[in-house]
C-alpha cells in the first residue's frame, strides 16, 4: 500500500484526489488542509489539519504518517489578488513549496507538485514541457519560482502542468468559468466574454487522475496534465451556451484590453499532453464530456439539498 499525503485537501483539485482515489486498496491517503475538513464524506481517508507554511506543523504531520508521497494542490491561484497581495503569494507558493521540499528531502518522500500554464507569457502556445518560461504575472512568477525550487530538490520530484481548471464539488467557496457563464446565461444576462485568451480547459477529475498517475508509477520530472481541447475563451463559453441550449446572443465578444484586470493573462497558452499520454497513460475527456460529467454532479448535489 502506498501512502499519500494530499495538501489543499479542502480545495476542488483535493476532494477530486480524495473521491476518486479513497476506495483504492493500494492506496492510503492523508488528506490536510488548514482547519476543519470540508469534504462531505469522510470515510477512507485520514484527515489532519496542517499549515503548509508552518515547517513544525507539516514535519508533525509527515512524521506521524510517514507517506510516501505528498501531493502539494495548495496554493493562491487567484490571479488578481496574488498581485495585490505579493506578501501572501509568497507565503503560499514560495515559502511553502521550500518547507515541504526540504522535508521531503530529509525524509526521502516523492514531493509531487501542481504549476501552471502561467509561468509562461502565451506568445508561443499551446505549449510542451520544455518551453520556456516568462511569466506576465506575480502568480506566474511566483509558480516559477517554486518550479526552480522544487527542480533543485535532492529528493523524487515531479511538477504538473496545469491549466484553467473546471469542475464542481459540495460546498466549493469559488466559482469557475463554466459555472458563472451557466448561471449569467440562464439568468438572461449579458455577459462580455474575451475572445484573444486561448486555453485547455481541464476537468478536475482528468487532473486528479494525472496526479494519481504520476504518483502510483513514481513518474519524475515536468509532465503537462491538462484538457486536450484547444480552444478561446469565446468558443468555450459558446459551447457551454450550445451544452445547456441557451442564448448565444447574450454572449458579446470583447478583448482583454478591456478587462482592467490587475494581472496580465497569457494570451495563448494549452499544453501539448504527449508525454503525460504516452508515458503515463493520461486520457482526459472532451470539453463536451466535461460539461455533461459537472451536470452530472450538479444534480446530484441538487438532489441531496
Amino acid at each position: 500500500m502506498k501512502k499519500i499525503l494530499v495538501t489543499g485537501a479542502n480545495g476542488l483539485l483535493g476532494q477530486k484526489i480524495i473521491a476518486g482515489y479513497k476506495s483504492n486498496p493500494e492506496v492510503q491517503l492523508i488528506a490536510t488542509a488548514r482547519g476543519e475538513c470540508r469534504i462531505l464524506d469522510q470515510s477512507g481517508f485520514i484527515y489532519e489539519s496542517m499549515n503548509i507554511s508552518d515547517k513544525a506543523e507539516v514535519l508533525a504531520v509527515v512524521e506521524k504518517h510517514n507517506p510516501d508521497v505528498i501531493i502539494n494542490t495548495a496554493a493562491m491561484t487567484n490571479v488578481d489578488q496574488c498581485e495585490t497581495d505579493k506578501a501572501g503569494c509568497d507565503e503560499a507558493n514560495v515559502t511553502a513549496v521550500k518547507i515541504l521540499a526540504s522535508v521531503c528531502e530529509k525524509n526521502d518522500i516523492h514531493l509531487v507538485h501542481l504549476s501552471t500554464d502561467f509561468i509562461f507569457d502565451g506568445k508561443d502556445g499551446p505549449y510542451d514541457e520544455e518551453a520556456k518560461a516568462n511569466p506576465l504575472s506575480y502568480y506566474g512568477w511566483s509558480k516559477f519560482k517554486a518550479e526552480e525550487i522544487i527542480k533543485t530538490c535532492e529528493c523524487k520530484w515531479s511538477i504538473l502542468r496545469t491549466v484553467l481548471v473546471i469542475g464542481i464539488t459540495e460546498g466549493m467557496s469559488r466559482s469557475n468559468i463554466v459555472l458563472w457563464a451557466k448561471g449569467a446565461l440562464g439568468k438572461g444576462q449579458e455577459i462580455n466574454v474575451v475572445d484573444d485568451q486561448f486555453r485547455t480547459p481541464t476537468l478536475a477529475e482528468d487532473l486528479a487522475d494525472g496526479c494519481m498517475l504520476v504518483a502510483m508509477q513514481g513518474a519524475e520530472g515536468v509532465y503537462n496534465i491538462s484538457g486536450k481541447d484547444f480552444m478561446s475563451i469565446l468558443e468555450l463559453v459558446e459551447k457551454v451556451a450550445d451544452f445547456y441550449k441557451l442564448d448565444k446572443t447574450l454572449i458579446k465578444r470583447s478583448s482583454s484590453e478591456t478587462l482592467n484586470q490587475p494581472a496580465k493573462r497569457p494570451p495563448v497558452t494549452g499544453f501539448i499532453l504527449d508525454k503525460a499520454i504516452n508515458n503515463l497513460g493520461y486520457a482526459p475527456h472532451s470539453f463536451e464530456e466535461s460539461l455533461a460529467i459537472m451536470q452530472k454532479q450538479i444534480d446530484y448535489y441538487e438532489s441531496i439539498n
